[in-house]
């Protein structure tokens, strides 16, 4: 690890979706034991509106946050890369360790089954955390 903390960036295409709820997810469970990074290869113009809903029922406000496109500061600085169903769209960088979540996409998608693929990161998210610090 690059420092005391873990940096861990969730990475997908338009970073409006997935890697914004695993970001928000891993924040929530993690405190201030992980430093959580979020961008997209592709941003797109705005959250999706369901993605905001199902954090917001688990209080977790993300409203303020914005896509971001990814800089190579960011891959440089991570630990672990969690990629989001970007294939080939997401840089590799070399020397970093690489974890490919396969997840819907949940664009266009309702909120119910946004829900799901939240509460599939979620776990995704709880086995993270055990793993990089306990």
């Amino acid at each position: 690890m690059t420092t005391e903390r873990p940096v861990v960036l969730f990475l997908c295409v338009h970073n409006a979706g997935r890697s914004q709820m695993g970001a928000a997810l891993l924040a929530e469970r993690a405190g201030d034991r992980i430093d959580v990074l979020s961008a997209g290869s592709a941003p797109g113009e705005s959250l999706n509106p369901a993605v905001v809903e199902v954090l917001a029922e688990l209080d977790i406000d993300i409203t303020g946050n914005r896509p971001t496109r990814l800089t190579d500061d960011m891959a440089r600085t991570a630990d672990v890369v969690v990629t989001m169903g970007c294939g080939d769209a997401c840089p590799v960088y070399p020397g970093k360790r690489y974890l490919d979540w396969e997840l819907d996409d949940p664009a266009g998608r309702s909120v119910e089954e946004v829900r799901v693929i939240r509460d599939d990161i979620a776990g995704r998210i709880e086995l993270l955390v055990a793993e990089l610090v306990g």
